[in-house]
């Protein structure tokens, strides 16, 4: 389950949010004037993002490796291409000239 909490009710209930998060398996927002600041949650929650994170920047660098030779215009052309075939349900995602 996910809580919303305000900085000072996080500060004054600190204790009782590590057990939530501990024990439940909780993850707690934690807003600043409104606006989400930080999100305390479960030491293995965030191991698994931390690892993730690292596999995404990894593919990231395959894929920007993979399309050094491609022209910037050229690979934004590509993606749009595939965008509006996506959202209008199309199958052929090859641009047409």
């Amino acid at each position: 389950m996910i809580t919303e909490t305000s900085a000072v009710n996080f500060r004054q209930h600190l204790g009782e949010m590590l057990n939530q998060v501990q024990y439940r398996h909780d993850s707690i927002v934690i807003n600043k004037d409104g606006k989400p600041v930080a999100v305390l949650v479960d030491a293995r929650l965030f191991d698994r993002i931390r690892r993730m994170q690292s596999r995404f920047e990894s593919l990231c660098q395959r894929i920007e490796k993979g399309f050094s030779a491609t022209p910037e215009a050229e690979g934004l052309s590509e993606i749009e291409a595939a965008v509006v075939s996506v959202r209008t349900g199309s199958s052929n995602t090859e641009k047409k000239d």
